[in-house]
């Protein structure tokens, strides 16, 4: 399991531009599994993002295909999952 921490280093006109392709972005990784979670920092300086993983080397493949990419800095930590609550469980386990 991986969290992936978006720092932006863009104005936020840039940022918002780029929403949209972003969000089809996300779209695509929720679809395969790979996306569990999402969603803006607050203050909105960058974003988290709850990924599923088999290697970091993935996750690395995975963030190329962001457009915010361009704009932002990400953070990987990879952490093991083993304490959840029931249904998150189940999605992690399969």
């Amino acid at each position: 399991m991986f969290i992936l921490i978006l720092t932006y280093k863009a104005p936020i006109e840039k940022i918002l531009g780029l929403l949209d392709a972003h969000c089809r972005y996300l779209d695509k990784y929720y679809a395969t599994k790979n996306f569990l979670a999402s969603g803006p920092q607050v203050p909105r300086e960058g974003g988290i993002i709850l990924c599923r993983a088999k290697s970091r080397a993935e996750v690395e493949e995975i963030i190329k295909e962001d457009p915010f990419n361009a704009v932002a800095d990400y953070q990987i930590i990879e952490f093991e999952a083993n304490k959840a609550v029931q249904q998150f469980q189940e999605l992690l386990d399969k």
